[in-house]
C-alpha cells in the first residue's frame, strides 16, 4: 500500500502539487487539512483522545477528528470519510472558517496546514476505532477553554491553536 498523499497548497488554498504525508510533515510544507468539531444539542464538543500508538501526539486530547483531503475530495466529503473511519458515525457537516497554522513537534515533524474547520451535530455515542482513538468525551466549550489553560500538556498542539481561533469564532 502506498503512503497517503497530501495536497500541497499556496496561501490562497490553491493546489500546487502532492507529497507523501510523512515527507510533508518532515519538511513542514503547507498542505490542505481539515478539523471536525461535533457538538451535541447541549452545545458540548465531542473530544477524542488520540490512540497511544499514534506516531505523534499519542494520548493527547483533541477535536472530534482531523486529517487531510484526498485528490478530488471536497472538504465535506473528506470530513465525513474520516469522521466515520475514526469515530464510527456519519452526520451532516458545514464548512465554516479556514486559516493557516504551523505547529512543530518534539519528534522533528511539523504541521503546516491550510486548515478547514467543519462543524456538525450528533447526539449519540460514537463507535470509536481503537487504532485511532483511545477515548472520547463531551465537554462544554468553557470547560475546554479552562482545561487547556490549566493542563495545556494534555492537548494536541494544533487543537490549542485551532480552539483559540474557533472559540472566538463561536463567540461572535
Amino acid at each position: 500500500m502506498t503512503e497517503e498523499q497530501v495536497i500541497l497548497v499556496n496561501e490562497n488554498d490553491e493546489p500546487i502539487g502532492f507529497m507523501p504525508k510523512q515527507e510533508a510533515h518532515i519538511k513542514g510544507v503547507l498542505h490542505r487539512a481539515f478539523s471536525v468539531f461535533i457538538f451535541n444539542d447541549r452545545d458540548e464538543l465531542m473530544l477524542q483522545q488520540r490512540a497511544l500508538s499514534k506516531y505523534h501526539s499519542p494520548g493527547l486530547w483533541t477535536n472530534t477528528c482531523c486529517s487531510h483531503q484526498r485528490a478530488g475530495e471536497t472538504n465535506i466529503e473528506a470530513g465525513k470519510r474520516r469522521l466515520f473511519e475514526e469515530m464510527g458515525f456519519s452526520t451532516s457537516l458545514k464548512d465554516t472558517i479556514s486559516f493557516i497554522y504551523k505547529a512543530p513537534f518534539d519528534n522533528g515533524l511539523t504541521e503546516h496546514e491550510f486548515d478547514h474547520i467543519l462543524v456538525g451535530r450528533f447526539n449519540e455515542d460514537p463507535n470509536i476505532n481503537r487504532e485511532e482513538v483511545e477515548a472520547w468525551k463531551w465537554m462544554a466549550l468553557e470547560d475546554v477553554k479552562m482545561d487547556i489553560a490549566n493542563n495545556p500538556q494534555s492537548y494536541s498542539a494544533w487543537f490549542k491553536i485551532i480552539f483559540e481561533k474557533f472559540y472566538e469564532h463561536l463567540s461572535l
